[in-house]
């Protein structure tokens, strides 16, 4: 009797010890795909994880909407594009005096180089001159950028629903084609939204010797009173053919690149991932989009400090008479600088706002 009372103890203490390790083995599998995902852990891990986690929905999962409530998002957005443009202002301002250098005299444009303005600059106006136009960057930038990525989430989850692919894998080119639409959607929001400050920014950002306007409010009034309300909103066509593009390219190129990126190095950090995908995403967007970015430069700088007008005929007048004048590499000047800083601008963006949604997100209750 004693034998046969203990053998059932016996199964029913299997069955307590094998359930027990079936849900510590399920528990450690958890804990490795999220160390993984946030780029914790050793190199082994991604063995052990392979086989669990198919590559089309890490992908999925990868690109999926921010789950950050809407003022994380704004001040995500928000804080991105103010660190970002502030770690690339000097880079910035050389690219800007390099595209309004055609409005200026040939001499200029013949000894143009980027270590010569720079030493102009460095000599002529003193150290704090490559972060000029600064101020008001970042009082634009903050906005912008809030807008930009909020809009961006929000347009992207809309599109991702109206197709349908929101609990299921997404292919490429559909996941493509949803990112181009929002991101060109959010920057034409963001642009709209915001372009009274662009357009002061470009005009300090300009100013070299003589100092017209003295700041941001300063110049918002003179612009106003000097070429009316309507001043303010000085080339917003070329800004707006230009802008939604240059953000459709860069938040696609970034999600796929970075897509692709972790389905492959799942342990890579997420540092080093936004940065090399954020580079990228800008190299192509700059590249694509520069010429129509050049000539919104020119046209907000027209009629600046009471000069006369240069370009009388909109943007294909202004196309035309720029290859007329400069050639083809006219609509390519600056390009190098632009290069230099779009590199690390839209790496540390994107970058500071995927570290931004980490520290806002919500931690989850225990």
């Amino acid at each position: 009797m004693q034998a046969e009372a203990s053998a059932p103890r016996t199964t029913t203490d299997a069955r307590l010890q094998a359930g027990s390790t079936t849900t510590a083995g399920r528990m450690a599998g958890v804990g490795q795909r999220v160390l993984a995902r946030a780029g914790v852990g050793d190199g082994g891990s991604s063995s052990s994880i392979a086989p669990e986690e198919p590559v089309e929905q890490t992908m999925r999962e990868v690109v999926r909407p921010s789950q950050i409530g809407t003022a994380s998002q704004l001040i995500s957005g928000g804080v991105a594009g103010a660190v970002s443009k502030t770690c690339t202002a000097p880079l910035a301002r050389l690219t800007i005096l390099f595209q309004v250098q055609g409005m200026r005299t040939n001499h200029a444009l013949e000894q143009a180089s980027m270590l010569r303005e720079a030493s102009r600059i460095f000599r002529e106006e003193g150290f704090r001159a490559f972060w000029k136009g600064n101020g008001v960057t970042v009082v634009h930038r903050l906005p912008y950028s809030a807008i930009n990525f909020f809009s961006y989430e929000n347009y992207k989850l809309f599109l991702t629903r109206m197709s349908g692919a929101e609990n299921r894998p997404e292919s490429l080119g559909v996941g493509m084609g949803t990112r181009l639409l929002a991101g060109g959607g959010a920057g034409l929001t963001a642009a709209s939204l915001t372009y009274p400050l662009d357009l002061v920014r470009t005009r300090l950002a300009a100013q070299t010797k003589v100092m017209y306007y003295r700041g941001i409010v300063h110049a918002l009034v003179t612009i106003s009173q000097e070429e009316g309300f309507k001043g303010l909103y000085k080339g917003i066509g070329p800004t707006l053919l230009c802008v939604g593009p240059n953000i459709a390219i860069n938040f696609c190129a970034y999600e796929t690149l970075k897509s692709i990126w972790v389905a492959q190095s799942p342990n890579s950090p997420n540092i080093i991932t936004s940065l090399c995908c954020g580079s990228v995403a800008g190299i192509c967007s700059s590249t694509a989009t520069f010429p129509l970015d050049l000539i919104r430069r020119r046209m907000q700088l027209e009629g600046a400090a009471g000069q006369a007008r240069v370009y009388k005929s909109g943007l294909m007048g202004t196309l035309k008479h720029i290859l007329r004048s400069e050639g083809l590499r006219g609509l390519y000047r600056g390009i190098m600088p632009e290069y230099f800083k779009v590199i690390p601008s839209v790496g540390i963006v994107f970058m500071t706002y995927e570290f931004m949604k980490r520290v806002l997100q919500p931690k989850p209750c225990d």
